[in-house]
């Protein structure tokens, strides 16, 4: 078994405690046994605890400031303990104040929950929680006995193998009872069997799980008719592949800290029903409302010497802070037999479809869009014919080798391409030479991270050792220096590349796994991936790094994705930009008599978009490799755990609307001016002012980074896209080509306005500039009139360098800005001007989303029958290849 295998399988399971059988209630009480189990490591917890303390100098160190993508939202709310707790005399934090960063309008997504006022922390261990920390989860229901608070039973709280986390547990005492947990309490009659509280279930469906009801213990029939008592943290409504609770987050040494919290609705858990449609008298819907709990944990609990207990239990749950959360309503309500018109393409902008999509259908004439997500050059070629096609959504024009380019573009989004990663501190133990300050943030989150094209490079190209299987060959990751071989570094957090251009906080740190070896990175083919291997190529030491010389510290690149035939292993060069992430390496792990062969596809998969990296970058799966299971059919590996926060190791390609929607962490790019630039608003519309147009199709624009105008833009975001909707005017259906220009009409106006309503622009996007809004209402006009522009029409022009106007190009195009374009004044005690004539005018292909269900309305798809099922057979070798891509449910 590999060393891999052995720690994975070492680790406690967070949740996996299977339902007992019993004869007789009496001598069946399985939970008792592992009560007792429990009760006899006591003395291992102290040792444990007390050496923890000592590692860690009895804290953690978490700040509440960073770079996570957080809501820009009036809803943040702020709540403190004095304010809630009844028995703030013996509250574990009584200074405690707790901001949540987004209340309203939520859906399936990330917030940021952030505080000051508590203590430094301790790291959790398999035998003790933690110590001085918080715990964050979420409740569906009101306390009855206490309106306008939270009930206990309804939330989805429970991780089995993680103490602390249990909704059950072995009481240390009778007198540690309190009166609130008599009824979930069976009593014992000693240590044989010690007493026993649990914290029965509530789903909002009507269900409850429960184990104790009255103080006796309670069964339910197997299969077989025996008597079984259910397994209250691993249970129909949530587990630990599925839950959102935070079991640990950490504070730094001056008490203040903050965590990523993944908010769930119906569609990821229908036990806590957040967001389920609530219709009024009046005949108004909104979606059904849940609670965020922030729970204080001190150093120990009631009647115990450590936090070993539920965090349910009474001693600690009356000291709980709540927040009020309101969802959107589940379900786009559209108008019966509305036309249903298909988008198809890019992933980029299906953010901003599903908020555009209610609003648009409800409009007098409107229509359903249902939007595909698939490669755009597919879309594109489909909609440059005259037959009806799904409009097409993308970032760049209609490859030449396809045909002649009939398309009109439409400018309806600016967004990018992310680098996100979720990555806690881990300071060298007993290491003497890490700075105090640094040794007591263990456990917590780095929120800066900067990443060159060549540390892209790597990344993508597989050349980190530890993102190879573990006991295959990896000599081709390596050197000779005279007689030693010398191996590239295990990952990109221990390359000297790396360390030389982060925080000096990184060179501490003890970080190794597989998922910080390479980024996940989507299947299938998109524009998102050409513009980061755009990214990557533009740069000379990168360039170099991929035609087979080593970097400055002597770490080459995977030869199997060299770009030069000489250093290529297959002899052939991988050709590069491209539009997918290819897994060249054909590198296998041999199969042995306890286990089958690993290869790198299942040893590092793939995810299914770019969504899915930052949904697991949220909940820290670096979707790394579990153990073997012989007994499945067939045998096969399956995922390790997630881990929980404070030992998070995940880095994955993503966008940036998928970034903000999560409120994750996104890594800093050096632009082609030299600077580290992270994904923010002005950032990317400072990328956005540097656009130049297409040598083939004027009507496009793009942040080309090898161009003058990138490189004078020293606030640029390098990987910012525009999104263009595109379709041929001369398209034999009039009703659809209308349709089409409503859609884009609603994007280039009303869609623009930032928001978190419906029909609002998601965070994560960049309003369109004023002259691009032009450029989309004259591209909608020509749509719909069936009309095609001609050379010199409209008075149009297009640069063809910076300043220089040349007039007579077949298509309007975008304005480029020579000069840097971050320097915009501003007047003294005044805003910032509005977008002018100076604005990028881009126009282009744009993006799509998923698709609904086929009407008599929807057009015929034209020619992406035909094309589509390239992409989707290269999607479905990917994922017959991985035994588990470790995606859960889908968010949307």
């Amino acid at each position: 078994m590999t060393e891999q295998r052995q720690r994975h399988r070492a680790e406690p399971p967070s949740g996996g405690r299977r339902a007992r059988r019993a004869s007789s209630p009496r001598h069946s009480d399985e939970p008792r046994a592992r009560l007792h189990r429990l009760l006899a490591s006591s003395a291992v917890g102290v040792i444990a605890g007390v050496t923890i303390f000592g590692l860690t100098g009895g804290s953690g160190a978490l700040f509440a400031s960073g770079s996570a993508a957080v809501a820009d939202d009036s809803s943040a709310v702020t709540v403190t303990a004095r304010q809630q707790d009844a028995d703030i005399a013996d509250a574990p934090f009584p200074d405690l104040a707790v901001t949540v960063s987004q209340t309203r309008a939520l859906e399936s997504q990330g917030i940021v929950v952030s505080w000051t006022g508590g203590k430094p922390s301790t790291v959790p261990s398999s035998q003790i929680g933690g110590a001085d920390f918080l715990q964050v989860f979420q409740c569906w229901g009101d306390d009855p006995a206490d309106p306008g608070t939270p009930d206990r039973t309804t939330c989805q709280y429970g991780l089995g193998g993680v103490p602390g986390s249990h909704r059950d547990d072995p009481r240390d005492s009778d007198a540690s009872v309190a009166e609130q947990d008599k009824a979930f309490t069976v009593y014992g009659d000693g240590f044989a069997t010690p007493t026993y509280t649990s914290i029965p279930f509530r789903a909002a469906n009507g269900r409850t799980i429960a184990n104790v009801v009255d103080g006796k213990y309670s069964y339910t029939k197997d299969a077989d008719g025996k008597d079984v008592l259910a397994d209250m943290n691993t249970n129909e409504f949530f587990s630990k592949y599925t839950t959102n609770m935070v079991a640990w987050a950490g504070s730094g040494g001056d008490g203040s800290g903050s965590v990523k919290f993944e908010v769930q609705t119906a569609l990821q858990s229908q036990g806590l029903g957040c967001g389920s449609p609530v219709t009024a008298a009046d005949g108004s819907v909104s979606g059904s409302g849940c609670w965020l709990v922030i729970l204080p944990r001190g150093k120990a609990d009631g009647g115990a010497s450590f936090v070993t207990k539920s965090g349910l239990f009474w001693d600690a749950w009356k000291h709980r802070i709540a927040v009020k959360l309101d969802f959107k309503p589940l379900g786009v309500r559209c108008p019966i037999g509305a036309s249903e018109r298909q988008l198809a393409g890019s992933e980029l902008i299906s953010r901003a479809i599903s908020s555009w999509q209610p609003a648009v259908c409800n409009q007098t004439g409107g229509s359903v869009y249902s939007a595909i997500t698939g490669a755009e050059s597919d879309a594109a070629r489909a909609a440059n014919g005259t037959a009806p096609a799904p409009l097409a959504l993308t970032s760049r024009p209609l490859d030449p080798s396809l045909g002649t380019d009939s398309l009109r573009y439409a400018p309806i989004a600016v967004t990018g391409a992310a680098i996100s990663f979720a990555i806690d501190r881990n300071p060298r133990p007993g290491d003497d030479t890490v700075p105090e300050e640094d040794r007591s943030r263990v456990g917590l989150p780095f929120t800066s991270l900067k990443l060159t094209p060549r540390l892209v490079a790597k990344l993508l190209t597989n050349s980190y050792l530890d993102s190879l299987p573990t006991f295959a060959d990896r000599d081709h990751l390596s050197h000779t220096d005279g007689d030693t071989r010398v191996f590239n570094p295990r990952n990109l957090v221990s390359d000297p590349d790396f360390l030389a251009i982060n925080d000096p906080e990184w060179a501490y740190q003890s970080l190794a796994a597989a998922s910080l070896a390479d980024a996940l990175v989507p299947q299938g083919r998109s524009d998102a991936a050409y513009a980061i291997w755009q990214y990557v190529m533009s740069d000379e030491s990168a360039r170099r790094f991929l035609e087979g010389t080593p970097d400055d510290w002597g770490m080459t690149v995977n030869p199997w994705s060299a770009t030069t035939d000489a250093a290529n292993a297959s002899s052939q060069a991988m050709t590069l930009p491209r539009e997918d992430f290819p897994k060249a390496d054909p590198i296998e792990q041999a199969a042995t008599e306890a286990a089958g062969p690993v290869n790198l596809v299942t040893w590092r998969p793939y995810v299914n978009d770019l969504d899915a990296g930052a949904y697991n970058t949220l909940r820290g799966d670096g979707l790394t490799l579990g153990g073997w299971d012989p007994i499945a059919t067939p045998p096969k590996y399956g995922k390790a755990d997630r881990s929980l926060p404070g030992r998070q190791t995940v880095i994955a390609v993503t966008d940036t609307a998928s970034a903000a929607r999560y409120q994750i962490v996104t890594a800093e790019l050096k632009n082609p001016a030299g600077e580290f630039v992270g994904a923010t608003t002005d950032a990317m519309a400072a990328a956005a002012a540097a656009m130049t147009a297409d040598a083939g199709q004027s009507q496009v624009v793009s942040f080309d980074p090898t161009s003058p105008a990138a490189a004078a833009a020293r606030g640029a975001y390098p990987l910012t896209m525009p999104v263009y909707a595109a379709v041929n005017p001369k398209v034999s259906d009039a009703d659809l080509r209308r349709s089409y220009a409503a859609f884009i009409r609603f994007a280039a106006t009303d869609g623009q306005q930032s928001g978190t309503a419906i029909g609002q622009l998601p965070q994560g996007f960049l309003p369109l500039p004023e002259a691009w809004r032009d450029l989309a209402m004259a591209a909608a006009d020509d749509i719909e009139a069936g009309r095609m522009p001609t050379a010199g029409g409209g008075g149009t022009t297009t640069p063809a360098s910076p300043g220089t106007p040349v007039a007579g190009v077949p298509f309007p195009s975008g304005g480029v800005v020579g000069s840097a374009p971050a320097a915009a004044a501003v007047p003294a005690g005044g805003s910032a001007p509005a977008a002018t004539a100076a604005d990028p005018s881009a126009t282009g292909t744009a993006a799509a989303a998923r698709a609904g269900a086929t009407t008599p309305d929807d057009p015929d798809l034209g020619a992406l029958p035909a094309a589509l099922p390239v992409s989707v057979a290269g999607g479905l070798a990917s994922a017959f290849a991985v035994p588990l891509l470790g995606r859960l449910r889908r968010r949307l």
